[in-house]
């Protein structure tokens, strides 16, 4: 009952002093703008909703350490607008919209999907934050999508006739096939 009350001398003292505000306002008028002012209270503020099932084309991988991501996380807001005035200032046409954290760095996702330039860019500002230790910075890059291949042979000529896991990577290594493959476990 209290609360009711509260609530009805609240709606009194805005009509009371709107009527002080414009005199020559009609009763009318007045509860129109009390209308629109009480509809605008109760809505909800706006937030962002992005979900993606995979990586994302839109998005660039930073790879650092967490100390770092700590420093970048604090002051997230302020890094997304920097961003996007260096990319601005260099007439690239993405925006960087957020940045979230991973385990071993952070992603910024953008409206587009970056390129070369645009990673040097992100980079650049990355290792010219304050506080930040560059060295632990890897560099930027797209998600990469991956296959799995099983190697079931290899052609080898040895010349004691003994396998090893240097000889392995060795002709893994000379192999034209194999020049951007990395070994998800030991041969």
């Amino acid at each position: 009952m209290q609360a009711s009350k509260a609530n009805i001398s609240l709606r009194v003292k805005n009509v009371l002093r709107i009527k002080d505000i414009f005199p020559e306002l009609s009763a009318n008028d007045v509860g129109k703008i009390i209308k629109v002012i009480n509809s605008n209270e109760g809505q909800k503020k706006p937030r962002i909703n992005m979900t993606t099932k995979g990586p994302s084309r839109k998005q660039i991988i930073i790879p650092m350490a967490k100390s770092n991501t700590e420093l970048i996380m604090n002051l997230a807001s302020s890094n997304i607008a920097n961003i996007n005035k260096c990319l601005k200032n260099t007439k690239s046409d993405i925006i960087a919209d957020f940045i979230c954290l991973t385990n071993d760095g952070v992603i910024i996702t953008t409206n587009k999907p970056a390129n070369m330039s645009d990673l040097s860019i992100i980079e650049k500002y990355m290792k010219n934050i304050n506080n930040i230790n560059s060295d632990n910075i890897d560099y930027p890059r797209l998600p990469k999508s991956k296959s799995y291949l099983k190697i079931i042979e290899l052609p080898h000529n040895t010349e004691n006739g003994v396998l090893t896991l240097e000889v392995i990577k060795g002709v893994l290594k000379d192999s034209y096939l194999f020049k951007n493959v990395v070994l998800a476990s030991k041969p």
